[in-house]
C-alpha cells in the first residue's frame, strides 16, 4: 500500500517563496500532485482519506446536514465497530482521476455549430463534450476556465456508500457557534470521520495521507488541496459595484432579521432548535460571509483596484488593431449594461429574499403546484419539517418588506387584494395565508423573477474575463483560473495575524480560550462537563492559521506540511479576508484550521478510540 509521498509538492515548495501565494492552482494530474487521497464531498466541501481502509476525515460543518438529519448534532456519534457505522442515504464522494485539456476540440465544436447556425452556450458544449468522453465506471464533467479560454474534461470515480464513523457533539465541534464564525481566534474541533465503502466492504485505498503526529509550528510551510467553490477575481469593477450597491445590502439586511427571529425561537424551544438548526447554520454562515464581504470590499478598495486593472486593459486594447476590433467598446458596454439592470436586479433580490427565501414552508408550497404526487401529501411532509409559529412570524416580516419595497407594477392582483383587506396588519395577513395553503402558493407565484425586465450581462462578463486572460498571457504572466469546484492547490505558511493597528493575534489557540469562553447559559458556548474535565490534560494547539488562499468548498481540505503529512483541516477564513473572493489581499488573508494533535487528543481521551488511532498510525 502506498502512503502519500507527494513528489510534486516537494518541488513546488522548493521553488515558491514561503509567503501567501495568491492563487488556487489547478491540479490536472492528481497522481503526480499526490492528490489521489483528496476527495470532493459532493462539491460542497473537501475530505481526505487517512487510512488504507477508506477512513475519511472532513469538517464537522461539512457533515452538519447529515448529523442534523440523524438528530446527532447535540449528542455526537461514535461507532465502536464497523458494523455500527451509519450509512448515509444519498451521500457520495468523488475522487478525481485525471483531467484532459480539450480546448482545441471545443474550439472546433464551436466553429462547427456556428457554421450550422446552431446557437450554443455552456450547457450545450457540456452536453456534447461529456457525451464524447463517457467512460464506464467514471463520471465525466466539462470544466471551462477563464470564461472558455481553456476547457477541460474531468474524470471522477464516484463512491455512493459513505458511512458515518465519528462526530463530536456540536458544542465541541462548533464551539463559539455563530458568534465566533469567521473570527480569529477560534477554538473549534471541526472534524468528522466517515468511511468509504465499495461493494459492501471498506474501500482498500492505495492512496491515503499520513498523519503528522508532531503537528505544525510557527513558520512551517503548508499546502492546502481541495475543491474551492467560486471566486470572482476576473470580474470587472462594474460587476463588483453592482454587487456592493444593488444586491448585497438587500440580502444582508433581510437575512439579519431572519436570523434574529430564528435565534429567539431556537433559544426558547429545544424542538424549534432541532427543526431549524441546519437551516440556521446555513443562513448564519452565508449571512456573516456576505456582510463581511461587503465591509471588506469597501475597506480594501476592491472596486478601485479593479478600476486600475481596467485602465491597464484599456491601454492594452488600444495598442492593437485586432484587440480594438474585438474589445474596443467592452468597458463602455459593461458600464451601460450594469446601469440598465440595476433597478430590476434590486427588485429581484427583494422578491427572492422575501417571498421565496423568507420562509421555510415556501419551497413546499411551490412544489405543491408542480408535484406529480398528491399535493396534500407534499404539504403534509413539508409541514412536519417546520414550526407554524416560527413560519408565521417569518412570513409577516417577509410581507412587510415585500409590500413596502416592491414596485407597484410588479404587485399581482391577489397581492393587491390582500393589501386592501389587511392594510399593514402583516400578522393578520400572514395568518390568513397560512390557513389557506393553495392561496398561499398562488400568492407566491403571482410574481416571478422572469416577470422583471431582463438584460443578460453574461456575454459581457465572459468577454471581459477573456480579455484580461489574453492581456496577462501576452505579458508572460502565469495566471490561475477562478475557482469553480475543481481540484486546486495553494501554498503558504503558518503565521500570525495583524488585523489592524496595534492588534496582534497569535498563530494558534489553546484550551485556555475554551475555559475562558465556556458558559453553560449560552448554547454556543455550553461545553459538556466531561469534555472540560479531560481538556485540562491537553496543552497543545487547538486551532491555527496560515496564509493559504482558500474559499468556500475548501472546508475540510487537508493542510499538509512540507513532507505531505496531514497537520490539520481548513475550516474557516477570517472576517478581515472576506473580500478575497474578488481580490486577494495577502496582508490579512488567513486560513483557519483545526490542528491534528487536537483531533488525536479527542479520539484518544474523549472517545478512547484506540482502534481508529491504530488505523491511522497514531
Amino acid at each position: 500500500m502506498k502512503q502519500f509521498l507527494f513528489p510534486i509538492l516537494t518541488f513546488l515548495l522548493a521553488v515558491i517563496p514561503l509567503r501567501a501565494d495568491e492563487g488556487m492552482w489547478l491540479v490536472t494530474d492528481p497522481a503526480a500532485a499526490g492528490a489521489r487521497a483528496v476527495v470532493s464531498m459532493d462539491f460542497i466541501g473537501t475530505g481526505s482519506v487517512i487510512s488504507r481502509d477508506g477512513l475519511l476525515i472532513t469538517n464537522h460543518h461539512v457533515a452538519y446536514s447529515d448529523l442534523a438529519e440523524l438528530n446527532l448534532l447535540e449528542s455526537g456519534f461514535c461507532a465502536r465497530t464497523r458494523d455500527e457505522e451509519l450509512r448515509i442515504p444519498g451521500k457520495k464522494v468523488q475522487i478525481l482521476q485525471r483531467m484532459l485539456d480539450v480546448t482545441d476540440e471545443v474550439d472546433a465544436v464551436k466553429d462547427s455549430l456556428k457554421r450550422e447556425g446552431i446557437r450554443f452556450g455552456g450547457r450545450k458544449l457540456s452536453a456534447i463534450m461529456e457525451k464524447r468522453y463517457q467512460t464506464p465506471g467514471l463520471t465525466v464533467s466539462f470544466e471551462s476556465m477563464w470564461a472558455g479560454s481553456r476547457d477541460y474534461i474531468a474524470f471522477y470515480k464516484v463512491y455512493d456508500d459513505v458511512r458515518l464513523v465519528l462526530a463530536p457533539p456540536v458544542s465541541v465541534a462548533a464551539f463559539g457557534g455563530d458568534e465566533d464564525n469567521w473570527e480569529w481566534p477560534q477554538q473549534k474541533a471541526d472534524f468528522t470521520l466517515y468511511r468509504i465503502y465499495e461493494n459492501g466492504e471498506p474501500l482498500q485505498s492505495p492512496w491515503h495521507l499520513k498523519v503528522a503526529l508532531q503537528g505544525t509550528k510557527f513558520g512551517a510551510a503548508t499546502t492546502v488541496i481541495g475543491y474551492p467553490g467560486r471566486t470572482h477575481r476576473y470580474s470587472s469593477s462594474f460587476e463588483m459595484g453592482h454587487e456592493i450597491t444593488v444586491q448585497w445590502p438587500v440580502s444582508t439586511r433581510l437575512g439579519a432579521r431572519r436570523m434574529e427571529i430564528l435565534r429567539r425561537w431556537m433559544d426558547a424551544d429545544p424542538e424549534v432548535r432541532r427543526l431549524y438548526a441546519d437551516r440556521f447554520f446555513s443562513l448564519s454562515n452565508a449571512q456573516e460571509y456576505y456582510a463581511g464581504e461587503l465591509a471588506c470590499t469597501r475597506r480594501d478598495g476592491v472596486v478601485a483596484r479593479k478600476e486600475a486593472r481596467e485602465r491597464e486593459l484599456a491601454a492594452w486594447i488600444a495598442d492593437g488593431s485586432s484587440r480594438q476590433a474585438q474589445w474596443g467598446t467592452l468597458l463602455a458596454d459593461l458600464r451601460e449594461g450594469y446601469a440598465a439592470i440595476a433597478r430590476a436586479e434590486a427588485l429581484k433580490v427583494l422578491y427572492r429574499e422575501t417571498l421565496i427565501r423568507g420562509t421555510y414552508i415556501a419551497p413546499t408550497l411551490l412544489r405543491m403546484q408542480n408535484a406529480r404526487e398528491d399535493p396534500d401529501a407534499v404539504y403534509a411532509a413539508g409541514l412536519a419539517q417546520v414550526d407554524p409559529r416560527v413560519e408565521k412570524e417569518l412570513l409577516a416580516y417577509a410581507l412587510s418588506e415585500y409590500f413596502t419595497g416592491m414596485a407597484p407594477e410588479y404587485v399581482g392582483e391577489r397581492q393587491k387584494a390582500l393589501c386592501e383587506r389587511f392594510g399593514s396588519d402583516w400578522d393578520a395577513m400572514a395568518a390568513a395565508l397560512w390557513d389557506d395553503p393553495k392561496a398561499f402558493a398562488d400568492f407566491l407565484t403571482e410574481v416571478r423573477i422572469t416577470a422583471f425586465p431582463q438584460t443578460d450581462t453574461a456575454p459581457l462578463r465572459q468577454a471581459y474575463t477573456h480579455a484580461v486572460y489574453e492581456m496577462e498571457l501576452s505579458r508572460g504572466i502565469h495566471a490561475y483560473p477562478d475557482a469553480n469546484s475543481t481540484l486546486r492547490l495553494s501554498t503558504g505558511k503558518v503565521c500570525p495575524l495583524v488585523p489592524r493597528d496595534a492588534v496582534y493575534c497569535s498563530w494558534y489557540t489553546t484550551p485556555r480560550g475554551i475555559f475562558q469562553k465556556a458558559d453553560p447559559e449560552r448554547h454556543d458556548f455550553a461545553v459538556p462537563e466531561d469534555f472540560l474535565a479531560i481538556l485540562k490534560d491537553y496543552n497543545g494547539p487547538v486551532n491555527f492559521i496560515t496564509d493559504n488562499d482558500i474559499t468556500g468548498g475548501n472546508s475540510g481540505s487537508p493542510v499538509l506540511n512540507e513532507h505531505g503529512e496531514l497537520v490539520g483541516l481548513a475550516f474557516d477564513g477570517n472576517k478581515e479576508s472576506l473580500s478575497s473572493d474578488w481580490c486577494f489581499v495577502p496582508e490579512v488573508t488567513r486560513c483557519v484550521c483545526v490542528e491534528i494533535r487536537y483531533i488525536l487528543f479527542i479520539l484518544r481521551h474523549y472517545y478512547q478510540s484506540t482502534d481508529l488511532l491504530s488505523e491511522i498510525g497514531a
